[in-house]
């Protein structure tokens, strides 16, 4: 213990005595612990974390197998499997008491509030009566929801704030809780404020207002027969466990329940054929998994941008792992004397170790408090980059669990980088370092250090082509033709009935609010859509062709949006056969439809050949067909990566369930003018008519590309520091390789060697090193653009110009680190060389 203390105390004496270096080094760990406990907290929030409720390992999430379905299903991104009929979450919930202490029943909707007469679209939650106490989350302010208001359709008007939404709306006041708003223009009691912390049960959403089931058809107008619907799969089903049970034998309990609620629900689905009931109810299974991170809606499209840029994050601690090496290994060099000495005086090959390994956990605890200071500055930033479209569910503050990572990895990697040294200093040549014979450096130890630098490159070679092909998937997305003229067009959502307005009061609404944008100056079209483009949604549904049989099984999802009559002018989709929609295209008049080319090619080969055709799809559903009178040409729906689908369009006035509409304005005048006047006219129109998602068709783009955006700023930040600290090893290396080899130079010169070739010498030695790095690299990063295909778009693994630039960049880089020692060796003066030696 007593030799423990003093080598702790001699390396800080060290450290002290080498200022530079250990700013040099700190800042380089710095930089790579910081980077990878931002990018470590993301992962951990949306991957690893609990729900902050009363034990989370009890909680367990439900879904059910089974493709067979005749009825309407909404996933919400979770899938469909975990959906449930609210009728199925009531049986559960009352014959499943043996297994379960309770199941919660949750979905998600935006709802229109309005408070002091200001009107605004929130996200909101509908759940069940038992949501709180189940979960066990407390009040932050008066009293949550409980079974009692979740009783009567109708009967239970009262709601719960988050608490988010009440400091940041309600300023924190106490006085909130019991005070009146208005939830889509009916009277709501707000009961209580969440407890701080608490966002919802499904991991990723961030609900401003929690409001029971008793209320859907409030809530979500018109979809209050959900509630004793079999055949409508909307809703979500979290369970917890009594102690002590597990979800592999609640699964196990549950299945003959299961089996009999579905021969039930199949009685309300009608009757069926035999494979449809084997599908349904003999190969159907209901899944108990834990749920201890709760459910979500977005977890599995972030689990794999997380990984690659967690990815990214660790090369780059490898490489400033690395980078440090090589600074311990030149700063060894001059201490080879010392440690001889000390060798010469007994001292063991342990001692010497434990003394380089604790000078490396010094800095490797130095570097993990810098750590700390850069990663909550990058979480932030990345926080803001992925919530540009309101409020997010990863927070910016780092918890007990992150110090802990941040410090292990730290530690862990200055234990790595302290074996270099460790190992070069293992067995030094103790007579010829005692006599001080060190300025020419022996073949083995130059060529460690050129092994250290060759993997410093081909890691920054292994992290620059993971960072190029992200910035050619970005580039090409923002490329990609999506069908439509983006520019100059902006868009922006409305839903009446969420302002509370009757059904039948909506059709007029919406044509008053298109002729006034329409009047605006500037604007050149003004087109409505009920499924917003571009915008990670869709409505899909079956058709039915005249004279068409379609093959057994086939799985054909149509798109099937409603469209005002001059949508496809306003958004610059030309029309390739027949004609576009008309005024007089309403319900008066016969059905009429419009399908893009894809529709047309896969039912009738050509555009021209599905003029005239008719079919039965959207409101023609019970028999009443509609005519073919246009085929558009193909566009992007839901994101820039997928193909267009096919699509059925048809005409917005000859629609029955067109409440929520996506308008979109073309105009000439610039956009802050633009967005200031569609406000105003929405004023004029009605005040309380709430206004949402006000922004540019390519802001609209850019929400949807948010992990891709993430991805983009890291991999050009990881690119950038990979570069540099190549740079810095490369230089670092070279410098002292140079010094080391003063005696050898100044004999070439003195022989006869031209000051180019001395600087030859030194570029031919950078060029070798960064080379072996660059031939071993190459073939690892083609295999790692293999593993990150699913995150790339219109660039291949092995894509030849990202590999060329790659190559093109790090031989600059070897140039200009050489340029410096180049130039020193280059004008050595063999007579003071030799003259030293």
């Amino acid at each position: 213990m007593s030799s423990l203390s003093q080598d702790l105390r001699f390396s800080l004496r060290q450290i002290r005595r080498s200022p530079g270096f250990m700013v040099t080094a700190v800042l380089t760990l710095a930089l790579g612990v910081g980077a990878n406990t931002a990018i470590f907290s993301l992962l951990d929030q949306a991957l690893l974390r609990s729900l902050p409720v009363r034990a989370p390992e009890q909680l367990v999430v439900l879904s059910g197998t089974g493709k067979a379905w005749a009825g309407h299903s909404s996933d919400h991104g979770a899938g469909v499997e975990q959906s449930f009929s609210y009728p199925m979450y009531s049986d559960l919930r009352d014959k499943g008491t043996s297994v379960f202490d309770g199941l919660i029943a949750t979905a998600p909707t935006g709802v229109g509030v309005t408070r002091n007469k200001v009107s605004e679209l929130v996200d909101g939650e509908v759940v069940s009566g038992n949501y709180f106490s189940v979960l066990g989350v407390k009040a932050a302010q008066g009293r949550l929801l409980t079974a009692s208001d979740d009783t009567v359709p109708g009967g239970n008007p009262v709601a719960v704030l988050s608490y988010h939404y009440w400091q940041t709306h309600m300023g924190s006041d106490v006085h909130a809780v019991g005070e009146t708003i208005s939830i889509n223009g009916a009277p709501f009691e707000i009961t209580g404020v969440a407890a701080p912390g608490f966002q919802s049960a499904v991991w990723g959403q961030v609900p401003d207002v929690f409001v029971p089931m008793s209320m859907l058809d409030v809530v979500i107008p018109g979809k209050g027969k959900r509630l004793q619907d079999h055949t409508d799969r909307w809703m979500n089903i979290v369970g917890r466990l009594k102690p002590g049970d597990t979800a592999q034998h609640a699964q196990v309990a549950l299945a003959p329940l299961w089996h009999a609620l579905r021969a039930e629900e199949l009685k309300a689905l009608g009757t069926k054929s035999q494979r449809f009931v084997d599908e349904y109810l003999t190969r159907s299974q209901l899944l108990v998994a834990p749920g201890a991170r709760g459910l979500s809606y977005s977890r599995e499209s972030l689990a794999k941008p997380l990984y690659a840029v967690m990815g990214m994050a660790f090369l780059v601690l490898l490489i400033a792992a690395v980078n440090v090496a090589s600074l311990l290994l030149v700063r060894s060099a001059a201490r080879v004397r010392e440690f001889s000495l000390r060798y010469a005086l007994g001292a063991n090959a342990r001692r010497v170790v434990q003394q380089l390994l604790l000078e490396g956990v010094l800095i490797g605890i130095a570097g993990g408090v810098a750590g700390l200071l850069i990663a909550p500055l990058c979480l932030r930033v990345l926080v803001q980059r992925l919530s540009t479209d309101g409020p997010t569910a990863f927070s910016t503050t780092l918890d007990g669990r992150l110090l802990i990572f941040n410090f292990a990895i730290a530690v862990a990697v200055s234990i790595l980088f302290s074996l270099a040294p460790a190992v070069q200093l293992l067995r030094p040549d103790i007579v010829n370092s005692l006599k001080q014979q060190t300025t020419t450096a022996s073949g083995r130890t130059l060529s460690f250090r050129g092994l250290i630098v060759s993997l410093q490159v081909g890691l920054s070679v292994l992290l620059l082509v993971g960072s190029g092909l992200f910035v050619r998937t970005m580039q090409n997305l923002r490329h990609v033709d999506t069908g439509i003229n983006t520019s100059h067009l902006i868009t922006f959502h409305i839903n009446p009935l969420l302002s509370g307005y009757a059904k039948e009061k909506v059709p007029a609404l919406h044509q008053q609010i298109l002729e006034s944008m329409t009047a605006l100056p500037g604007v050149q079209a003004v087109g409505a859509t009920n499924d917003a483009e571009l915008a990670e949604t869709g409505h899909t549904g079956d058709v039915t062709i005249e004279g068409y049989t379609a093959p057994p099984d086939q799985d054909f999802p149509i798109e099937i949006p409603y469209v005002s009559a001059n949508f496809f002018h306003t958004m610059q989709e030309p029309v390739l056969a027949g004609r576009s929609f008309s005024e007089d295209d309403d319900a008066t008049h016969p059905m009429v439809g419009i399908v893009n080319e894809s529709f047309a090619k896969h039912y009738f080969t050509n555009p021209a050949a599905a003029v005239g055709k008719r079919v039965v799809g959207g409101d023609s559903k019970k028999g009443e067909y509609m005519t073919i009178v246009g085929v558009t040409r193909d566009a992007k729906h839901a994101n820039l990566r997928d193909a267009a689908l096919p699509t059925l369009y048809s005409p917005l006035k000859q629609s029955k369930f067109a409440e929520q509409l996506y308008i979109y304005v073309r105009t000439a005048t610039p956009t802050e003018q633009s967005f200031a006047m569609v406000r105003q006219a929405m004023k004029q129109i009605d005040p309380g008519l709430a206004v949402d998602e006000l922004r540019t068709m390519e802001e609209q783009i850019d929400t949807t590309l948010g992990n891709e955006r993430m991805i983009e700023l890291l991999a050009i930040s990881f690119g950038l520091l990979a570069t540099m600290l190549a740079a810095v090893g490369l230089y670092g290396v070279l410098a002292y390789s140079m010094a080391q080899r003063t005696r050898e130079i100044g004999i070439r010169i003195a022989l006869g060697s031209s000051r180019l070739g001395v600087s030859r010498l030194v570029l031919v030695d950078v060029l070798r090193l960064a080379g072996i790095g660059v031939m071993v690299a190459i073939p690892c990063s083609v295999l790692l653009g293999r593993l990150l295909r699913s995150q790339l778009f219109g660039v291949s693994s092995a894509d030849p110009l990202t590999l060329a630039g790659v190559i093109l960049l790090i031989a600059v880089v070897a140039v200009l680190a050489a340029i410096v020692p180049a130039r020193r060796a280059s004008s050595v003066d063999p007579t003071i060389a030799l003259r030293a030696e």
